[in-house]
């Protein structure tokens, strides 16, 4: 396994790990991984490569914009839903 990234080098990658994600949101793992098995949470994974890699930026956004939606009642079908329709989804 790789040495861990530092959270600066993290805060200006283009592309992070999920437990990267968890370290910048403060999301547990398994929520960042239900969000991506679901589609809500878009990923890169190159062919040779089973890293998922995630847009640092865009995943941050995405991330906050569901717990928006949760804290105001929403399910995750409705999310899924609203983000898909928007034009943000996989």
């Amino acid at each position: 396994m790789s040495r861990q990234r530092s959270l600066e080098v993290i805060q200006q990658a283009e592309y992070v790990t999920i437990g990267e994600l968890v370290r910048l949101t403060g999301v547990r793992y398994s929520t960042l991984k239900f969000y991506t098995e679901e589609g809500l949470l878009p990923f890169e994974q190159a062919e040779e490569n089973l890293t998922r890699r995630y847009r640092r930026q865009e995943s941050i956004q995405r991330i906050q914009e569901i717990r928006d939606l949760r804290a105001a009642g929403r399910s995750v079908p409705e999310i899924k839903a609203l983000l898909c329709s928007a034009g943000g989804g996989s």
